[in-house]
């Protein structure tokens, strides 16, 4: 059995699209959200897209089917927002485990399937470890900057559940992305090196951080630079950038972390930057012509899309992606 760590040797690797953005297309409602199980909730779902796993587990399957159509090596779990912590918005922490081993289950019987008609083409699954909606390094509280909505501690602890789950539903790599402060990302890296010692397992670790703007930093004020230095202590897959940016606003800073790592380089921006109405209107053609310029310019080892991103979009980049080598770094061309 192919594993990722090989394969991503022989080629660029394409990751799948926007999940969030193919759910949109099924209009569910607050009812689809609930299905039966939970159709006496006292609370409402409609929004919980993670949730869908379990209630409408048809959705998220056709979603994976579509990506690895169009060409994807790997596809995300459905748990973006899978902690306790996360789903405590909802009352639904007491599901979380589930939540996220029922995902991580769905999205590996598609890859296997895919992977049994294409041997030679091995599908892969990535844990999706969101950042969660509370930052450690910020106070919420302009009137009280000292105090803190979580601690390490707390995100310790709500990752490790979610390592444990994505895990044992058969993932092949864990993702720790869109972070946008560094310190909730320890914490999740944290957690998985814990779970790794308990299991004596060794499972690949992709970390891919979010420039919010046109400063080149993190929301909690990193450089790209600060960033690489604050998460290179753990063994990583990869290391690389997602969100916030598309394709064109995000390339410089790619070229900042290619310069300074040895590591493997991933990214997945948005199709652009939303319009007025918060759409994604860059089309597949526009974003796979950006996307090209990666290539030639020998700064990725993974590419897909994030916010906005179809399985249109995939297409194309996977295209291209077949067209050129895997990013060498000075390190690989003397070896």
């Amino acid at each position: 059995m192919a594993t990722i760590e090989q394969e991503i040797q022989k080629r660029i690797l394409v990751l799948d699209g926007a999940m969030g953005t193919m759910l949109q297309r099924y209009n569910f409602s607050e009812e689809d959200f609930r299905g039966d199980r939970f159709k006496d909730f006292p609370h409402s779902l409609k929004g919980n897209n993670d949730l869908l796993s379990i209630t409408q587990p048809h959705a998220i399957r056709e979603v994976h089917t579509k990506y690895f159509e169009a060409g994807a090596d790997i596809v995300e779990t459905n748990t973006f927002s899978g902690t306790t912590i996360g789903m405590a918005d909802y009352h639904l922490e007491d599901i979380v485990y589930e939540l996220n081993y029922e995902s991580a289950k769905i999205a590996r019987e598609v890859a296997d399937e895919f992977t049994a008609k294409n041997p030679d083409k091995p599908r892969f699954v990535a844990g999706s470890i969101g950042p969660t909606n509370r930052t450690a390094s910020m106070s919420p509280d302009v009137n009280d900057p000292g105090y803190r909505a979580v601690t390490f501690d707390d995100l310790r602890i709500a990752y490790k559940q979610q390592v444990e789950a994505l895990i044992d539903g058969g993932c092949d790599v864990l993702l720790v992305e869109t972070i946008f402060d560094t310190l909730n990302a320890k914490a999740a890296l944290f957690a998985i090196e814990e779970v790794k010692e308990e299991k004596n397992i060794n499972i690949p670790v992709m970390v891919s951080g979010t420039i919010t703007d046109a400063s080149g930093r993190t929301l909690s004020g990193q450089t790209v630079e600060a960033f690489l230095i604050s998460v290179a202590h753990i063994p990583l897959l990869s290391v690389g950038f997602n969100c916030a940016l598309g394709a064109d606003l995000l390339k410089p800073y790619l070229q900042r972390l290619s310069r300074n790592t040895s590591l493997n380089i991933s990214a997945h921006p948005n199709a652009g930057l939303p319009n007025a109405f918060g759409q994604y209107d860059q089309t597949p053609e526009e974003m796979q012509a950006l996307i090209r310029e990666y290539m030639k310019d020998n700064l990725v080892n993974i590419i897909g899309g994030c916010c906005g991103t179809t399985p249109e979009h995939i297409k194309l980049i996977a295209e291209v992606a077949a067209e050129f080598e895997p990013r060498k770094t000075i390190e690989n061309q003397l070896a």
